[in-house]
């Protein structure tokens, strides 16, 4: 797929994710419910933007994704916490995502993976 046209998707798709992640907290009464997933998918697919979809990048890329949602560097945990609704519940994905997806690009750049 051409990369703008992955952009468009991919940017389209984190809006959908936020609008049902607001829904989703209205309707479960909780800040980040664990069963609102579809911000993980979001971030998963900011995560290989731009990276060639080997089996190889994939599972790094999963894996370095999950990794930092879990610690949520800065500004991950602060994007959770103060932005309201399902800005909060998208944005410390996309922080993971973002890291994510650098560590992939330099293993990628760097250490020919």
């Amino acid at each position: 797929m051409p990369w703008p046209l992955w952009l468009l998707t991919v940017t389209a798709f984190t809006f959908l994710a936020w609008h049902c992640s607001e829904e989703a907290e209205r309707l479960f009464g909780r800040k980040d419910a664990q069963c609102i997933v579809i911000d993980e998918i979001a971030g998963f697919q900011w995560a290989l933007f731009l990276i060639a979809p080997t089996a190889l990048h994939v599972v790094l890329g999963f894996i370095f994704f999950r990794l930092f949602d879990i610690m949520k560097p800065f500004p991950a945990r602060l994007f959770q916490e103060r932005l309201p609704g399902g800005w909060g519940v998208v944005g410390d994905d996309l922080a993971a995502a973002l890291y994510a997806n650098l560590a992939l690009q330099l293993l990628v750049w760097f250490g020919g993976v």
